[in-house]
């Protein structure tokens, strides 16, 4: 037992034996790696110093001299002299190279000498910009010094923070106006624009640019309102973003170098702070412009604000008169800044610059000035941008895309709300052709503001986008309502295409589908409250189709321009803003009330044939006023029309529609369309339709193939039966068909023998019958059989109702005969066009039989609720309309439909 003990005690003292010679180990090495990192921390703190002093000043220095020629420091010495003989080596083409950079890099008035540009006009219209802005030179210690130029980047590329020590205010003027001077002479007038504030000066800032700010060159803000100009920088930038960003492009640099067009001058806000910290809410505003100012093409120079922007910033900390240290040279060279520019000469300058910007304005623009000079050049496929009027010199363009999809424009009665059309539809077409816009046009008042874009009898010439011109329709809703439906039919059209071929918009339906006929739609209702007018079906149908086309046609390319002098009054859109909030787009003329946003007051100041442009929803941010040059007066827009007609000529002719004259027949496509036919088809009136199209009921062997006119309006019931017979004569070869033409009513004799003698030189038998042969002529068309197609025409069947009555004991009368034709004819080839001048009068001819022998007819002077009982029992929603009437034809209507009956040539328009 006492061994086993001590061998277990031998094993612990070896064990701890072992363990305090690996601790020794360890403590050795520790000491050591210790007095390892000390030295070589001695060393590192050593090379600093004389990194931070410089070889040559540190050996002359007794103290790091004592410590560099110590044994432990000797390597220090070598190193850096390795170091300095190896960076002598690379470096000494190195201020060459710099200042070839900066020749490069800051050209012509961005890096010159001012002798060479000061007091001259830039001519750099303005696409790209110099990356380096020269602002003085510095030196290196190397062979005895060597200089080279300091330059900082600014537009598109950096903000510029300027700090300053005290008593080197006029030193941080110099600086700023040398710069900016340097930014003003390098571009064309107008390229630029700069924005001036001073926390401690209302209207001293930079004085010699006085001249300037005179134009839109330079404006110097109110010290008091800096919370109202950072808005109004936040509200430029979002409007940048938001168009650039839509056309698919990060930047408004981008952008324009995608399309060689400047599209916006830049901007330069220049700050001026004390030192003194800014309110919290003011901090925040700056870095929010900051952090998006660049790529909408804004820089920023601060001065003495202090406040660490977001995204790049260059810092300038002047240190004295003509001394400053930068964040592009490092914090160890000292940069010279250049001389102040000559004060005389700056004033000068200005003076020229200003009177240069005045004369680029120049007076006041024509319509020639919106158009480009090569017609029809421009794509669509992503959007519809044209110039409409002006602003100190600059176009200001609308844009109508999927960003801002639809357009509201307000203005009283003589505003210029008519002439700002023109003035937009002539640069849109100006710029792209038919196959890329396509127009249809719509006027509710009571007037012809569009009826010259489309062929007439003083102008051959049309507009060739146009595929419809509406005017004088503010008695029929219907139209407007019509169109709606076409363009909801071609809204789901585009939709069934683009789901086709997987894609969502209608650049990416273009690009699958180069074979495609896809322009952008653009349509334009003046007065679209009239739509609305009135609380009924109408009004609710086109409450729904308009949201409907305003909230998807973004996707597809369809696009609403709606008009109007005064939108405050449309209950149809109470609680419901979808359209309005689609309509991004705004355009206000002068005095226009509800147009922009409730606090966006810029229409009511603005001056006659102006208009504020907003594509912010109204938002006052978004606004820009335009000048909008004459585009209505006599032969100005005609004069662009017949050109681009000659140019596109061959492309179709636009449909209009006009509610104030009826339509005739012969000029009617529906009616020149119409070719022989084993169905004719009888024309009863014009649809009130987007296509030319007319309503006709088909004269086939199914029962109730017949018409009735009913109304006691003479010259529409004869209008309506003209039409009708001589249609179908059309559709009929000589002996094919007969006419019994019966002039029931004496007052229709002219109408009726003209209509014979017509249809009898066509080469058709047609008999005039009177009220005494009418009996016989019913009786014998009853009882026979006839190889010919037969239509008997009735004018006024109720005036020979007497006499049909009249009948011999145990014989059947012409009543009976004439109810017999309407039940069984159809199914012989024998048909009754009649009139009737009331319903209860068809209906006294009818009998007991119903209403089912006439399965079309045509109202006129009726009103709906006599109606019902021939409209399958629906109420029936109609007040009779001049030169207007209801047609129904229970085969293919599931409710009546207005039509516009077609005047005889015979009749004046009167």
């Amino acid at each position: 037992m006492g061994r086993k003990k001590g061998e277990q005690r031998a094993r612990v003292v070896t064990a701890l034996d072992q363990l305090r010679h690996q601790i020794g180990l360890a403590l050795g090495a520790a000491r050591n790696a210790r007095t390892g990192a000390e030295h070589e921390l001695a060393q590192r703190r050593l090379e600093q110093e004389v990194v931070r002093t410089g070889l040559e000043r540190a050996v002359a220095d007794p103290e790091l001299a004592a410590r560099m020629t110590t044994p432990a420091m000797a390597g220090v010495v070598e190193r850096l002299a390795t170091v300095r003989d190896r960076f002598y080596a690379d470096w000494a083409d190195g201020p060459r190279r710099l200042r070839e950079l900066v020749a490069t890099s800051a050209p012509g008035p961005a890096g010159a000498p001012p002798g060479e540009w000061l007091g001259r006009i830039g001519t750099d219209p303005g696409l790209s910009s110099p990356e380096l802005w020269r602002i003085g030179d510095s030196t290196v210690d190397i062979g005895g010094g060597q200089s080279f130029d300091v330059a900082v980047p600014l537009l598109d590329a950096s903000h510029l923070a300027i700090t300053s020590a005290p008593n080197t205010r006029v030193t941080v003027d110099a600086l700023v106006e040398s710069l900016l001077m340097r930014v003003l002479s390098t571009f064309e007038p107008g390229a630029v624009k700069v924005h001036l504030w001073d926390i401690g000066q209302l209207t001293g800032v930079l004085p010699h640019f006085y001249a300037l700010t005179r134009t839109s060159a330079v404006t110097v803000h109110d010290p008091t309102r800096l919370a109202d100009l950072l808005d109004d920088f936040a509200g430029h930038i979002r409007r940048i973003h938001g168009y650039t960003m839509q056309a698919g492009h990060p930047s408004l640099r981008a952008m324009r170098a995608a399309t060689g067009k400047r599209l916006e001058p830049w901007r330069v806000g220049v700050l001026y702070g004390n030192g003194e910290d800014l309110q919290p809410e003011q901090i925040r505003d700056i870095k929010r412009v900051a952090s998006g100012a660049l790529e909408a093409g804004m820089s920023l120079i601060l001065v003495d604000v202090p406040t660490m922007l977001d995204g790049a910033v260059e810092n300038v900390h002047v240190t004295a008169e003509r001394t400053a240290v930068t964040s592009m040279t490092g914090p160890d060279l000292a940069v010279r800044l250049d001389p102040p520019l000559p004060a005389s000469q700056v004033t000068a300058a200005a003076g020229r610059l200003a009177e240069a910007l005045v004369a680029k304005q120049g007076g006041p623009r024509t319509f020639g000035d919106l158009l480009p000079t090569e017609f029809g050049t421009e794509s669509s496929a992503v959007e519809l941008r044209a110039p409409v009027g002006f602003h100190e010199g600059e176009p200001v363009d609308v844009v109508i895309g999927d960003a801002t999809p639809h357009a509201l424009i307000g203005g009283p009665s003589g505003s210029g709300k008519t002439n700002f059309l023109y003035a937009l539809l002539g640069s849109l077409c100006a710029r792209y052709s038919p196959n890329e816009l396509s127009l249809y046009l719509l006027d509710f008042k009571e007037g012809v503001s569009f009826a010259g874009l489309a062929p007439g009898r003083k102008e051959e010439s049309w507009l060739p986008h146009a595929r419809l011109v509406g005017v004088n329709v503010n008695t029929d809703r219907e139209f407007g309502l019509a169109l709606l439906r076409f363009l909801t039919d071609e809204l789901r059209r585009r939709s069934a295409a683009a789901k086709q071929h997987e894609v969502t918009t209608l650049s990416e339906l273009r690009q699958q589908d180069p074979a495609g006929h896809w322009p952008r739609i653009v349509a334009v209702v003046d007065e679209f409250q009239y739509l609305f007018g009135e609380r009924d079906s109408v009004t609710a149908l086109a409450t729904s189709l308009l949201e409907d086309v305003a909230r998807r046609g973004r996707s597809q390319g369809i696009h609403l321009i709606l008009a109007s002098q005064d939108i405050a009054g449309i209950e149809a859109f109470w609680g419901k803003p979808a359209v309005f909030e689609q309509c991004t787009l705004r355009i206000a003329m002068p005095k226009a009330r509800r147009v922009l946003a409730e606090a966006n007051q810029a229409a009511v100041a603005a001056p006659r044939w102006h208009a504020v442009v907003n594509h912010e929803s109204g938002i006052g941010h978004g606004n820009s006023l335009a000048h909008v040059p004459d585009a209505s007066s006599g032969g100005v827009f005609p004069a662009l029309q017949r050109e681009l007609w000659q140019r596109y000529g061959s492309t179709s002719v636009p449909r209009l529609f006009d509610g104030a004259h009826a339509p005739v027949l012969a000029e009617s496509s529906a009616y020149t369309a119409l070719s022989r036919s084993d169905r004719p088809r009888a024309i009863v009136g014009q649809s009130i339709d987007v296509a030319d199209t007319a309503h006709a009921v088909e004269l086939s062997a199914a029962p109730g193939r017949n018409l009735a006119v009913l109304g006691t309006g003479q010259r529409d019931a004869v209008s309506v039966l003209d039409s009708a017979v001589r249609s179908v004569a059309r559709q009929c070869a000589p002996g094919d068909v007969e006419f019994a033409l019966a002039c029931l009513v004496e007052q229709c004799t002219p109408a009726v023998t003209a209509l014979s003698d017509e249809l009898s030189s066509g080469g058709h038998k047609a008999e005039v019958v009177t009220t005494d042969t009418l009996t016989d002529l019913v009786t014998a068309w009853a009882g026979q059989e006839s190889t010919a197609r037969r239509i008997l025409v009735a004018y006024g069947v109720d005036a020979a109702l007497p006499t049909l009555e009249a009948k011999e004991p145990g014989k059947s009368s012409g009543l009976d005969h004439l109810r017999a034709l309407l039940k069984h004819g159809p199914a012989r080839g024998v048909h009754v066009l009649g009139w009737w001048r009331s319903v209860a009068r068809l209906k006294d001819t009818l009998g007991f039989g119903g209403t089912d022998d006439i399965g079309a007819w045509a109202a006129l002077d009726v009103q709906g609720n006599e109606l019902s009982t021939l409209a399958a029992g629906q109420v029936v929603h109609w007040s009779p309309r001049p030169d207007r009437a209801l047609f129904f034809d229970r085969t293919t209507l599931s409710a009546p439909e207005i039509v516009v009956p077609f005047r005889r040539e015979e009749d004046s328009d009167d």
